[in-house]
């Protein structure tokens, strides 16, 4: 996949790496200007990611965190040993879930996975580079209590994690979750982005605002 950011004139690319049992989407995502690149959500299976960061031919200086669930946080600590880079977010309310990875890996009977603290927490509206390519940190509490989504608005594209999905939203049963706060944060945070703003999920596949805001049940007001 690749990406123009009309404001820098730089390209991104991106690869997705399913990991864990959740196939979760681990994100490779890189200006091709310089070739730099950030890995977004490492839950798992560290080999294969290092695998799509050999294949791609990229230097990676950073990892982000959506949220504190163990299938996007699993293999962040041993990723970020190998190699040599900071862990930037979530927001600090998924603090709690970030000390207790392990165990909740064990009661998903995911092992292999470590507690993670990161280099630096994130809070809204602070803006990321990546090479020339720039995001805006958006914090959307509810599926978690410290999600953030990464937005460009250059590029018209966003990284959502589990805040919403084509067709659904995030879960809002576990730890920290309240559905009418996820729903708050998905109408005020990322719907007026624009209706042309694509998205990739934690899981499945992407969308853009604008179909969710009419086809998706949780958002048009069918459920």
């Amino acid at each position: 996949m690749t990406e123009q950011n009309e404001a820098t004139n730089a390209k991104a690319g991106a690869a997705i790496i399913p990991v864990t049992p959740f196939q979760q989407n681990c994100m490779l995502l890189w200006c091709e200007t310089t070739r730099k690149a950030v890995v977004i959500d490492p839950g798992g299976d560290v080999t294969a990611i290092r695998a799509a960061i050999d294949q791609a031919g990229v230097t990676v200086e950073k990892i982000w965190l959506t949220h504190g669930h163990v299938d996007h946080v699993g293999g962040a600590d041993e990723l970020r040993e190998q190699l040599g880079v900071p862990v930037e977010g979530p927001h600090i309310g998924d603090q709690f879930l970030l000390e207790h990875v392990v165990e909740s890996g064990r009661g998903f009977g995911i092992t292999g996975v470590r507690n993670v603290t990161p280099d630096r927490w994130l809070e809204d509206g602070e803006q990321l580079t990546v090479g020339e390519l720039r995001f805006q940190v958006l914090h959307c509490p509810g599926h978690s209590p410290g999600s953030v989504v990464y937005f460009s608005d250059a590029m018209r594209f966003a990284i959502v994690g589990d805040v919403l999905f084509a067709g659904s939203v995030g879960r809002t049963d576990l730890p920290g979750g309240n559905h009418r706060t996820l729903i708050r944060s998905i109408m005020d945070k990322l719907m007026p982005l624009g209706d042309d703003v694509g998205f990739i999920s934690g899981h499945g596949p992407g969308s853009t605002f604008g179909q969710e805001r009419v086809s998706n049940p949780f958002l048009n007001g069918e459920m």
